[in-house]
């Protein structure tokens, strides 16, 4: 007979199963973490090259198309993203035998994009009224809000690297000269970090 133990300890996954989304993976935050890197290292090129990233010296910022490049680039780290958590996400379930598009699934999309859909609106609003400096901290703390938000219907875990988001948000809005770095931070080296965390933890 079955122990009332393991009992338990099915009925709690099944429930976990029906409200959490439990099929992030791992790899594809340290992907993610990959590109927002690599985009760093080509904004800082458009930007400071040959200089020190240091400073409030945005004025590369000001010639034709150094504006729109930096907004492609981070679109692009965007959809590759999304993308690769999407497919990795819909493989892991698959392995698992799980669906991907349950009740569970569309509750933590709805709640991490949100915030992150209002905080590029917003990014749009200020690059438009030439608020560049303000575009990194807006960045990272509606993304670290989406990322808390959504950390009630998935694994608890993800609430850690919205923390840490928020933080270097909050942060980089004392410091924009530091704001390159920081979103290098925030979006390439926590993410790898996280994604490495997940994968050992639960993904191996």
């Amino acid at each position: 007979m079955t122990r009332p133990e393991q009992e338990l300890a099915d009925i709690k996954s099944m429930m976990e199963r029906s409200t959490r989304f439990l099929s992030l993976s791992g790899i594809s935050g340290i992907l993610a973490g990959t590109y927002a890197l690599i985009a760093s290292g080509v904004a800082y090129t458009w930007i400071y090259y040959p200089g020190l990233p240091y400073g409030l010296d945005l004025s590369k910022t000001q010639q034709e198309g150094i504006v729109n490049h930096l907004l492609w680039t981070a679109i692009t780290v965007l959809l590759l993203s999304i993308g690769t958590a999407w497919v990795m996400s819909q493989n892991k379930s698959k392995k698992k035998s799980q669906k991907f598009w349950t009740p569970a699934s569309k509750r933590f999309i709805q709640a991490l994009f949100v915030p992150v859909i209002a905080g590029g609106l917003f990014c749009l609003a200020l690059i438009a009224m030439d608020n560049l400096e303000m575009v990194v901290p807006a960045t990272l703390t509606f993304y670290g809000l989406g990322l808390l938000n959504a950390s009630n219907f998935t694994l608890n875990d993800i609430k850690y690297l919205g923390y840490g988001q928020l933080i270097l948000g909050l942060v980089s809005a004392f410091f924009p000269e530091f704001g390159l770095i920081i979103w290098a931070l925030g979006f390439g080296v926590l993410h790898i970090i996280y994604g490495a965390m997940m994968y050992y933890k639960y993904d191996r």
